[in-house]
């Protein structure tokens, strides 16, 4: 009688837990795909942060050859 409880009683737990279970495993699963647009994003942001510090050095060149040929001007004229 014990066993047959003890075999009841699992049976039990399985089948609740079974939902359980499963949501569990789409939550991982989720989980994983979030993690990789976490890492593709992380990805996408360092190559801007490249293409930015590129633009910002290019931005700081033309500006000292801004300044320069506007000193040029003021002495042509």
């Amino acid at each position: 009688m014990d066993n047959d409880l003890v075999q009841m009683l699992r049976t039990v737990i399985r089948e609740e837990l079974a939902p359980v279970n499963e949501r569990l495993d789409r939550i991982e699963t989720e989980q994983t795909h979030i993690k990789q647009a976490v890492l593709d994003t992380n990805e996408r942001v360092k190559k801007i942060e490249v293409v930015q510090e590129s633009q910002h050095k290019i931005i700081e060149l033309l500006s000292v050859r801004s300044i320069d040929q506007e000193a040029q001007l003021k002495r042509i004229k």
